[in-house]
């Protein structure tokens, strides 16, 4: 990327519909409410020929104090300094307000490139508005319609002399080193599991106010996204990378997730939704579970979708801090999890302090194994040895006295482990033989918390060639004379 534009501007000006425009997804959520965006979301964006890094900021507030509306204030001023170039954008429709003044005074101190753009100004409506705009003191603004797309090409002109400027001074200042392998990594002759395009993609779940943005700023070392105690902060589901122990990852920190009765507003469905989807790009999810009431039901609902989906899953316990009696209480929650969700037998339960960074180091070790465990593959020779031992310690069951016979097994998939058993008459096996099978392979191929998807063909007994009648051969037919009587 040759530079990053940041999208700064009063609530509902129109800068995640911009946002979803450049990066040619939707990913940042939208709504007529304003204040909708929280967090910094990053995105790779496309305008033309040009590519750069995008960020999506919160609308810009007057609050400076400890609120809510202050600390996203504090957040989006944090992202015109990360910036290279602010597109500080207004509502052409509504003209300059008097905020629009002051913000635009900050940015003015704040970055060296500021660009300004008129949004919603595809109506002559919004002609008062563009002209307005010229007394703000930051050039001549760009009319642009980040909803219907116009304007683009007017935009695109005026970031490409900076972003040729950008990339001049990039090359000026990168050093010139020749990436050489060492004998041993070249000997080697494979790279590493993860890297910086392929990275873990890991989401972060749970029910409101569990913890989910702070432990996500602790991995990170900075605070990135927005927290506070009030619950529900999170309204978007933003992907960070990030390097935590050498291992390169993409984390999903997601919107909390109430009971679907209690969910009532379009906003807030529309962010559970959001989460939904990052469970299903995920390859680990981490159940985020406060230790003051652990295992809710929503909690089981939340554990159990993601086994659903086939992710591996990690079961973290936060606020581990608070806790007095750990002992007796670490006791008590692997009681629970094994009673409560036995579909995720086996699967890590790990303590952590999000305040403190407390436990996240076993953290990462748990998610990297369960990552590991997940992409499991099993020799099919050492699968059907191991079927063979499973029937003769406890045969399937003859319904009708027709025993049921497992013929051969093999491994059809990994993430997670999916396995084909070809039997007769599998339609008839009991739900109990099939978890038997299922708990065998978690066992004896170490694979424990992990999804097994175990699926039975039909092979049927029956000869091939009972039914069909028997020819008689063309060198008998002739002495037989049956050839001709069935001519004539």
């Amino acid at each position: 990327m040759s530079f990053t534009l940041a999208l700064v501007g009063r609530p509902n000006v129109g800068k995640s519909t911009l946002f979803n425009r450049l990066v040619g997804k939707r990913l940042a959520l939208v709504d007529d409410q304003p204040g909708v965006t929280r967090d910094l979301r990053e995105g790779e964006a496309r305008l033309g020929d040009l590519r750069f890094t995008v960020i999506d900021t919160a609308g810009l507030e007057e609050a400076t104090d400890e609120s809510l509306q202050g600390r996203m204030r504090r957040l989006t001023e944090r992202a015109v300094e990360m910036a290279d170039i602010c597109l500080f954008m207004l509502d052409a429709r509504q003209g300059v307000t008097p905020a629009d003044e002051v913000f635009a005074e900050i940015l003015r101190k704040k970055s060296a490139h500021v660009l300004l753009a008129a949004n919603k100004s595809e109506s002559n409506a919004s002609d008062a508005g563009v002209l307005e705009a010229y007394a703000l003191g930051l050039g001549d603004p760009i009319r642009i319609s980040a909803e219907h797309g116009e304007g683009m090409a007017d935009l695109h002109a005026v970031l490409m002399p900076l972003a040729d400027a950008f990339e001049a001074r990039a090359l000026e200042q990168a050093p010139a080193t020749d990436i050489e392998l060492t004998e041993e990594e070249a000997a080697e002759g494979e790279g590493p599991l993860f890297s910086r395009s392929k990275p873990l993609q890991v989401a972060v779940v749970g029910r409101p106010n569990a913890g989910k943005s702070t432990l996500i700023n602790r991995i990170l070392g900075e605070d990135r996204l927005l927290t506070g105690p009030e619950a529900g902060i999170t309204r978007d589901a933003i992907s960070l990378p990030v390097e935590w122990k050498g291992t390169p990852m993409r984390i999903f920190d997601t919107a909390g997730m109430r009971k679907k009765a209690k969910v009532q507003e379009k906003l807030e469905k529309l962010s559970v939704s959001d989460g939904l989807r990052a469970v299903k790009f995920a390859e680990v999810v981490v159940v985020l579970l406060d230790v003051e009431i652990p295992f809710e039901q929503q909690d089981l609902r939340i554990a159990d979708l993601a086994e659903r989906e086939g992710r591996a899953v990690v079961v973290a316990v936060n606020k581990w801090d608070l806790e007095d009696e750990k002992q007796e209480k670490l006791a008590e929650l692997k009681e629970e999890f094994n009673r409560l969700l036995p579909q995720l037998k086996g699967a890590p339960l790990i303590t952590v302090s999000a305040k403190t960074g407390r436990g996240l180091d076993r953290l990462h070790d748990a998610i990297v194994r369960a990552h590991e465990v997940w992409n499991r593959r099993v020799p099919t020779a050492r699968l059907n040895q191991w079927l063979t031992g499973m029937l003769e310690a406890h045969p399937p069951p003859a319904p009708g006295g027709r025993r049921i016979k497992l013929r051969y097994m093999t491994q059809v998939k990994t993430r997670p482990p999916g396995f084909v058993v070809m039997a007769s008459f599998p339609e008839k096996l009991p739900e109990s033989y099939k978890r038997y099978l299922v708990n065998g392979l978690r066992e004896d191929f170490d694979m424990p918390g992990t999804p097994i998807r175990l699926t039975f063909r039909s092979q049927s007994d029956k000869n091939p060639y009972k039914d069909k009648k028997k020819s008689t051969p063309s060198r008998l037919r002739k002495h037989t004379g049956k050839g001709r009587a069935d001519e004539r």
